[in-house]
């Protein structure tokens, strides 16, 4: 805290991004908590808007619905300030989400392996999941939206890491790129300055 009793932070919004079972929703509550910061889950809140679960969404309108309803939340949550804002695992893999994302704030992808992955998500009912081999089905997923994933801001490795661990690299990696954007922003001319 400083002297005006403000808490300080490095960011006051900041999303993570990355694959199914990566920590997201975990990491990002531990790091709004930390940051004195909302936590928003898009899934949770698609969920909520929509009246369905996210399985149901798949089941009955299908995956383009669902991506549509992605992208409105992405547009809303990217309006929001004071936010840790966890997103679900597609969202970042679509430009226009990423795009708008990226010109928000920083965005945090997290990392697994897919043995990581599977082990956490092979008692879910993810609809990506539906499959005779599902670790086959995430090795290929992965690979297909690591370059999408490789835009992100910021790249945390979560296997076999207690979340308080990630939470504390985040915030320092948060802090890095902060001061970072600051310097760029007092070496770029402005108007008149510039002129001179």
């Amino acid at each position: 805290m400083n002297g005006s009793g403000l808490i300080e932070r490095p960011v006051t919004w900041v999303a993570l991004a990355g694959f199914m079972g990566t920590g997201k929703s975990r990491v990002g509550w531990e790091l709004s908590r930390a940051l004195a910061l909302h936590f928003v889950d898009t899934d949770k809140l698609i969920t909520r808007v929509v009246g369905k679960s996210i399985p149901e969404v798949f089941a009955q309108e299908g995956e383009s619905y669902f991506r549509a309803c992605e992208a409105e939340v992405v547009r809303r949550v990217t309006r929001l300030d004071h936010a840790v804002v966890s997103l679900g695992g597609g969202t970042f893999i679509h430009e226009g989400n990423r795009r708008t994302l990226l010109e928000r704030g920083p965005v945090v992808v997290l990392w697994a392996t897919p043995e990581t992955v599977y082990q956490r998500t092979r008692h879910s009912d993810r609809p990506l999941l539906r499959t005779p081999d599902p670790l086959a089905r995430i090795r290929t997923l992965m690979i297909e939206r690591e370059e999408h994933y490789r835009q992100g801001t910021i790249h945390v490795h979560s296997d076999g890491r207690p979340a308080e661990e990630i939470v504390e690299e985040v915030i320092d990696r948060l802090w890095t790129w902060s001061d970072a954007q600051a310097a760029w922003h007092e070496t770029e001319p402005v108007g008149e300055r510039a002129a001179d």
